[in-house]
């Protein structure tokens, strides 16, 4: 079960720039789109809803790769989401890309 719940992570296919892509791509190859979807809850929140939190605080791109990367629980309900293996630069990658979602 705690596989599934993989990656505060991304992206159910919605954009088509290359970079856009390529992180559509990251987080498929993660497993993020197990538990996300871009625009509605599956297991786990929408990846526009991470975004939409977490839009304008100082430092959100350094906690939410740190929460892609170490997993976290209580912040979306009673799901948690476990710790991924995933590098520091995916996780950047992947907690930038979800936070640029409209």
């Amino acid at each position: 079960m705690n596989k599934w719940l993989v990656s505060a992570c991304l992206m159910a296919g919605m954009m088509s720039s290359g970079i856009a892509s390529a992180n559509e791509a990251l987080a498929q190859s993660k497993n993020c789109l197990a538990c996300h979807a871009v625009d509605k809850q599956v297991v786990g929140p929408s990846l526009k809803a991470i975004g939409a939190k977490y839009a304008g605080q100082a430092g959100a791109d350094a906690q939410l790769a740190q929460k892609i990367i170490k997993g976290s629980s209580g912040v979306w309900g009673g799901a948690p989401m476990p710790p991924n293996s995933v590098s520091e630069a995916d996780a950047t990658t992947l907690a930038h890309w979800i936070l640029g979602l409209k």
